[in-house]
């Protein structure tokens, strides 16, 4: 039975949800905080799920403008819409109904929606979106999910592809570093062998490919985005390679590509201290071609796709081939043989034992 309590509480629950969207969209257009440290922060301080941008996005933001439309009229003008939910709706972006609002949403082609890795085509480009929860890490399955996107691509009209992250809060988080733990040292050398194939063939191939990094970029994550033709950095973003804390090297290129962005005082001291380094550094040293508010990010990647996809392809392919030479695969194959002895030593086993247990390891230097 209903009381008239009932649409009392409703009115305060709308009142809130709505007054707390309004304060989040004044955070961000101050540069306070960004989208996803909003949320993510709402969600962790104030165990508000979904939080904020999330929830608007779900309810759909031209339906959220014209409720505070009305909640102007009824309680004040303190519920004035922000200007950035005014220019999203503006722009048709309308949350998870357009597949952008505050945050992009994946939509994928059919047949591509349960895999790990999902291919959206958009005709001259398209968006292969790491779908692999809860931190996409690099997996035998998502390597074979990666090699059947880019033969599909190949096959397409598509003339750039850009890789993208279904999870808001975070791009790659590195390689699936239990499953490496379970394999023999054949069955390791053979996943890098196929990861760093397809790699190479992103890299000397007619279709100009775009990393878009939402947040965190960790190992593989960080060496996915590398071996892309252009990396756009959300504010949010940070790029590491922190294999060294777990008594291992970087595997899918971080020891070649890295001091090619970025030059090799600055690798080296990335590859040894295993710290991460935020958007802005990224692009001062030349990591990031761009950095970009969070909820510009994929927009600002699909308006390159669109002008790289208008370039001549065989200008591309050979720009890309000649600019990516010998030398690299000679690196490439330096590394993959390093990264197969140190992961068989002793102090690559105790470094994912103390992974995975939650500790401080203890190298011993075997």
């Amino acid at each position: 039975m209903s009381t008239a309590a009932e649409p009392e509480a409703e009115q305060l629950v709308e009142r809130f949800t709505l007054k707390a969207l309004v304060e989040s969209c004044l955070v961000v257009e101050e540069g306070i905080a960004t989208v996803k440290d909003v949320d993510l922060g709402m969600m962790a301080g104030a165990g508000i799920i979904p939080p904020p941008f999330a929830r608007a996005d779900q309810a759909g933001l031209d339906e959220v403008l014209a409720r505070l439309g009305r909640a102007v009229q009824e309680w004040g003008e303190s519920f004035e819409p922000p200007a950035i939910l005014r220019r999203l709706v503006a722009q048709g972006r309308l949350g998870v109904k357009s597949g952008q609002g505050f945050f992009p949403y994946a939509r994928p082609d059919a047949g591509w929606e349960e895999s790990p890795v999902k291919l959206e085509s958009r005709g001259d480009h398209a968006i292969a979106w790491l779908d692999r929860p809860p931190a996409n890490s690099i997996s035998p399955e998502v390597v074979d999910a990666l090699h059947a996107v880019w033969d599909e691509v190949e096959r397409s009209p598509a003339r750039a592809v850009i890789f993208a992250s279904a999870n808001p809060m975070l791009f790659c988080a590195g390689a699936d570093i239990k499953a490496f733990a379970t394999m023999d040292a054949a069955a390791g050398r053979a996943l890098l062998d196929r990861m760093h194939g397809l790699l190479r063939r992103m890299e000397t191939s007619r279709v100009a490919t775009i990393a878009a990094v939402n947040a965190l970029a960790f190992g593989g994550g960080c060496e996915l985005a590398m071996a892309c033709d252009i990396r756009i950095a959300a504010d949010s973003a940070t790029f590491g390679q922190p294999e060294i804390n777990l008594g291992i090297i970087p595997g899918f290129g971080g020891t070649q590509r890295l001091p090619r962005l970025v030059g090799e005082a600055k690798a080296l001291e990335m590859n040894l201290i295993g710290e991460a380094i935020s958007a802005g550094e990224a692009y001062e040293l030349g990591l990031a071609n761009r950095v970009v508010a969070d909820h510009e990010l994929l927009d600002t990647a699909v308006a390159w796709a669109r002008k790289l996809a208008g370039q001549a392809p065989l200008a591309i392919e050979q720009i890309k081939r000649v600019s990516a030479g010998g030398d690299l695969d000679s690196g490439i194959e330096a590394e993959k043989q390093a990264f197969v002895e140190v992961f068989a030593s002793a102090d690559a086993r105790e470094g994912i034992a103390a992974f995975v247990e939650k500790r401080t390891p203890r190298f011993e230097g075997k």
